[in-house]
């Protein structure tokens, strides 16, 4: 078997569903989140990629986001291995500076011109919202008409408590929505218990977005369990969607989550983890935790239980990804019939994105 044949196929040779999914990028005319804002402080840049396009994302010493091709015109460095002077981004080589929108604004050595010559490079719609920094990475023009999701708790004086977590991991997109929506994998958290005896209720396709439900034990873990009230709550049901290209979940209006995965390439992810609680109790008593210290136990719970909870998925997916790689010829086999949906709306909307980027090209032709 040549090389060629030894990797898994592109999304144009892919011989079946499976493969297809595994080689699609995402819809660039969406919303993405790339990075914490706790992360990035005023005055840094780091690098972000987009289905393998490097951008700096950088903030200005007024505490405003900004985005841009990360390439210096002079010699094609990397900006981000700059810095950034009040609310420019200044090459890291010769000191070329690049404003908000990318415009070169200052070049230190003309070398007798009068003025730096009308160059930019491109740059891209940010926002921020629930502690996420959002990136645009499509047609500008369409940015107005996509929105990002409107989560409702986590805005207002009464916000519920929530915060972030985000992780990369060595594994196609794909893989991490298929895991986070397929309860058949339990086993996998039997020492966490997140939910148990998962059954399928629902499974529906609606335009782009795939709804399911599983009638299943949620929060029942030794400890994890303690801090849920289940004579108040019914925990006995989850209803989540797969809502091109996030992904969310919903327990009895009481606990939720949405996931924002970046696709970096065909086998990276960074994956954005938004859980949130209308409200959690005091172990062994019946009264819950006052909505002060809310976001306090949140960081603890983020770090000794949803943490390491994320992390026995990110072993998974990243061995999934390591397994496809080497029999990505064998025969699909799959028992959750959601799977199959979401990989379907992933497939079809590549599929999309790719005929308007060649009508487009046609037309510049």
């Amino acid at each position: 078997m040549s090389l060629a044949q030894a990797m898994p196929p592109g999304f144009e040779e892919a011989g079946n569903l499976r493969q297809q999914a595994r080689a699609t990028g995402m819809d660039p005319d969406y919303w993405y989140a790339v990075e914490e804002v706790r992360r990035v402080k005023p005055g840094t840049v780091v690098e972000i990629v987009f289905w393998k396009r490097s951008i700096a994302l950088f903030r200005s010493a007024d505490g405003s986001f900004h985005a841009v091709e990360n390439r210096c015109l002079h010699r094609q460095l990397k900006l981000s291995l700059g810095e950034v002077e009040g609310c420019r981004l200044v090459c890291a080589y010769h000191g070329w500076e690049y404003d908000e929108s990318g415009r070169v604004a200052r070049i230190p050595d003309l070398f007798g011109r009068k003025s730096a010559p009308k160059l930019s490079v491109r740059s891209y719609p940010v926002k921020v919202r629930y502690g996420l920094v959002w990136l645009f990475p499509g047609v500008p023009e369409r940015a107005p008409l996509r929105q990002i999701p409107d989560i409702p708790e986590l805005e207002g004086p009464k916000r519920w408590a929530c915060v972030p977590l985000s992780f990369t991991c060595s594994a196609h997109h794909s893989m991490v929505i298929d895991n986070v929506s397929d309860f058949s994998h339990a086993y996998l958290h039997r020492r966490y218990r997140p939910f148990t005896g998962a059954n399928l209720t629902r499974c529906e396709t609606v335009g782009d977005d795939v709804h399911l439900a599983y009638d299943t034990q949620v929060g029942r873990g030794r400890i994890s369990g303690l801090f849920v009230d289940h004579d108040r709550v019914d925990t006995n049901r989850m209803e989540l969607c797969y809502q091109y290209p996030y992904q969310r979940s919903n327990t009895d209006d009481e606990i939720k989550h949405w996931l924002f995965v970046l696709p970096i390439d065909e086998r990276t992810t960074r994956a954005f983890f938004l859980f949130y609680f209308k409200s959690l109790k005091i172990p062994m008593l019946p009264v819950r935790i006052p909505r002060f210290a809310m976001t306090t136990v949140l960081k603890i719970a983020n770090r000794v239980l949803i943490g390491p909870l994320l992390a026995q998925d990110r072993v998974a997916v990243e061995a999934e990804q390591e397994g496809y790689e080497r029999h990505w010829d064998a025969p699909p086999i799959e028992s959750n019939p959601v799977v199959r949906a979401f990989q379907k709306v992933t497939v079809r909307k590549w599929r999309e994105h790719l005929a308007r980027e060649e009508e487009a090209s046609r037309v510049r032709a």
